[in-house]
């Protein structure tokens, strides 16, 4: 029986409404920028499978650094453990950091590394006698799916049924050249009353939005408003880190640095679960005391799992060599050009692009999970080519390693996609 049919059984599926969802397909094979089907059937994955196989699937050296790291210690607990893996992993993590971050908390995925940083933003002022429990978010942001991260996170279609039991959170809108004034005034406002503990925010690309983007600039001054209020900004670049965009981390390109910074997927370049949450000597000190009471009582029985770091290690090693920097530096002009052929389509609107990310709206209403979203995937895949629409948006993040054949192939989908289901504006 096919892997899609004994699926149905039992498996609930992330993100799925099942009334109404074609059932999954099986996936058998990954290799290189190529996912291969139960049926033998090649699809380029041209979303690095959310972000995360940004140097391809099954790597060779990251495949080596698992093998011969399970080969010497598996798993051990971190809670009064230590291990060379990990020790390696900060050391070489911590001078690629934009400027401050000095301690690094280790967990599983990008919505745990989100509820640490909240959980630490909070106590920091308990600790320091000052009872701060607000949070200051975007507009549409998404920070991942466990509570304290769906509080901080604004689309309604994730966090309906939840919203009673949420931390309190004040939301402003994602600041342009048009608006910039008025959203300084409204934040403003929100931190006069002086129990905001921190701002979280996607920096420059929010993901889960629809990969909108915002200038460095403007998003400047509101991180300077925050510092001004002593409000901790925590940098959420479970998406954008390790060099989605135009630089390693997107916080590099904002003048003013974060307090705390949330990393995950390509972390590990999709070869296994972790996630890390950093921040500055500062805040970590707020931490030390006699009282057993004021340090940070958090952990997950995978914390620094010792794989994970081995192959994280090998994964910032991959990055800094001039092989993946030449193939990324190939997507960012590719993408480039694509954009200008975009510019003149009247059929979709918003073409933008910032390192390897591109993105656009078709020009025509489609509900983020709803029918005409799922035929716009389908087409793709017949394809051969995997994306997840969010709607009207078509967006493209591609591993760095991504042919010119491939790339090719995937632009030409997009335009055939675009002359299938886009509607000319007059």
């Amino acid at each position: 029986m096919p892997i899609s049919q004994r699926d149905k059984k039992h498996i609930w599926h992330p993100l799925t409404q099942h009334n109404n969802t074609p059932d999954a397909l099986g996936i058998t094979k990954a290799k290189g920028t190529l996912l291969f089907d139960e049926s033998g059937k090649i699809y380029i994955d041209a979303i690095s499978s959310w972000y995360t196989a940004v140097y391809g699937h099954c790597h060779p050296i990251l495949i080596e650094a698992a093998y011969h790291q399970m080969r010497q210690l598996d798993q051990v607990v971190f809670a009064g453990f230590t291990h060379e893996p990990a020790v390696k992993l900060t050391e070489k993590i911590i001078p690629l950091l934009p400027y401050g971050q000095n301690r690094v908390f280790f967990s599983e995925n990008g919505s745990t590394a989100v509820d640490i940083a909240l959980k630490i933003a909070i106590q920091y002022f308990h600790n320091k006698g000052d009872k701060r429990k607000v949070f200051v978010a975007f507009e549409e942001g998404f920070h991942g799916d466990t509570f304290g991260a769906m509080s901080v996170s604004g689309l309604s279609v994730y966090n309906g049924a939840f919203e009673d039991f949420f931390i309190e959170v004040k939301r402003i809108p994602v600041p342009t050249e048009e608006n910039i004034d008025q959203v300084l005034q409204h934040l403003k406002n929100i931190l006069d009353k002086g129990d905001v503990a921190a701002f979280i925010y996607e920096p420059l690309v929010q993901g889960a939005a629809g990969m909108k983007m915002h200038e460095a600039k403007n998003l400047c001054q509101i991180l300077r408003l925050c510092k001004q209020y002593d409000v901790l900004k925590i940098a959420d670049e479970v998406m954008t880190g390790f060099g989605k965009t135009n630089t390693l981390f997107a916080s590099e390109q904002v003048t003013i640095s974060p307090d705390i910074i949330c990393l995950s997927k390509a972390l590990t370049a999709g070869m296994l679960p972790m996630a890390l949450t950093t921040c500055t000597e500062k805040i970590f000190s707020a931490f030390l005391s006699e009282d057993n009471a004021k340090g940070f009582f958090h952990g997950h029985t995978y914390t620094a799992n010792p794989i994970a770091c081995s192959v994280a290690s090998a994964a910032i090693d991959l990055y800094q060599s001039k092989i993946i920097e030449n193939g990324k530096l190939k997507i960012e002009k590719s993408h480039d050009n694509f954009l200008k052929v975009l510019m003149h389509d009247k059929r979709v609107m918003n073409e933008r692009t910032n390192g390897v990310i591109l993105a656009f709206e078709l020009n025509t209403p489609i509900d983020r999970y709803g029918k005409k979203r799922n035929e716009i995937f389908q087409f793709f895949m017949e394809k051969g080519v995997f994306i997840r629409p969010l709607g009207n948006t078509i967006y493209l993040t591609p591993p760095f390693i991504t042919s010119e054949k491939q790339m090719e192939k995937v632009y030409e989908t997009t335009l055939e996609c675009i002359e299938k289901f886009g509607e000319k504006n007059e």
